[in-house]
């Protein structure tokens, strides 16, 4: 397992995070120990979670499951979605992130998290008062880094400026939807997150499981992830069953059986290549084991050219202008 540096600071990670949304919910808590402690076992340090993950099990799992061994990882959690009724118990307000960090404390079972992230871009709260509420956590030893997920790149950038303003802690990572068939984040975020020098942490890195090798044109999945994902989400069918996605999945079939991987596993090593942590969701032992594959080795760059090539974006307005008058 390689180990990278979180964002601009001196933390290491491993170049896989595991998430643990299934936790609690497809996985009973057995099945969710013995994917952890796969994980751990073959070098993965980078724990992710949520407060709203299975209505918080998530973390109380993870609590039960970390004792003797907390200090050995990298544990990382988020808040932003509602965890209760009231109109304070959601977003990034000072009240909703004081509150919300320690009751996942209390879940975790530790009196500290490594990565606090704010989970969504919230509409309704000043990013002055946002950003002071994760200064004071680190200030106080609550949080040890920060980071935030689902921003715009203007958002990303408002909370650096933000935070160089008022000489607040600034995030040192992001965590957005990426995959080969969700590459939007190239037009904005990633240009900032290299810029500004945060990592990338990638979740739904198979699209929801599009990736995952079992879905065929015209078939339309009767369980699984996308089967009970609604219309307007970001995973649901409607959104993946496109002409260009299933192209990208016929070339990760010619390369995966090339060099005698799976389809997930060249999938997630495209990431990998992208210097973006792709966070692993299991909901069994066997996905796991399948999924950390991905890991120590490298896709030929003429494998990653015809990927990319396969998956590429459209290039639009203003992209494409600022191109064209930069050409030399």
């Amino acid at each position: 397992m390689k180990y990278i540096n979180l964002g601009a600071s001196g933390l290491k990670v491993s170049e896989v995070s595991l998430g643990t949304m299934t936790f609690g919910r497809e996985a009973n808590e057995e099945e969710s120990v013995k994917i952890l402690n796969y994980y751990l076992k073959n070098g993965g340090n980078f724990i992710d979670t949520a407060n709203v993950y299975a209505e918080g099990r998530s973390e109380e799992i993870l609590g039960r499951a970390l004792k003797g061994i907390r200090d050995e990882i990298v544990l990382a959690t988020k808040a932003f979605f509602p965890t209760s009724e009231g109109p304070n118990n959601r977003g990034a307000s000072r009240e909703n992130i004081l509150k919300a960090v320690e009751d996942s404390m209390k879940r975790l079972q530790t009196n500290y998290i490594d990565l606090y992230q704010i989970h969504c871009w919230d509409d309704f709260t000043p990013i002055e008062e946002t950003m002071s509420a994760l200064d004071y956590l680190v200030k106080k030893g609550y949080v040890r880094y920060i980071g935030i997920s689902n921003y715009s790149g203007w958002q990303i950038e408002k909370a650096l400026r933000t935070s160089e303003v008022y000489g607040y802690e600034k995030i040192i990572s992001v965590q957005m939807q990426y995959s080969l068939v969700v590459r939007d984040i190239e037009m904005e975020v990633v240009p900032v997150c290299q810029s500004e020098g945060l990592s990338i942490m990638a979740w739904g890195p198979l699209g929801g499981g599009f990736l995952s090798g079992k879905y065929k044109a015209g078939e339309k999945p009767k369980e699984g992830r996308i089967a009970k994902a609604s219309n307007d989400w970001e995973e649901a069918w409607n959104k993946r069953a496109t002409e260009k996605n299933f192209k990208i999945l016929g070339k990760l079939e010619e390369i995966s059986k090339n060099r005698n991987k799976t389809v997930p596993q060249v999938a997630l090593n495209w990431i990998i290549s992208q210097n973006i942590i792709p966070i692993l969701g299991a909901r069994t032992l066997e996905q796991i084991k399948d999924n950390m594959g991905a890991a120590g080795w490298n896709l030929t760059q003429q494998e990653l050219n015809e990927l990319n090539e396969v998956s590429k974006l459209e290039e639009k307005y203003p992209y494409r202008f600022i191109r064209s008058a930069n050409e030399r």
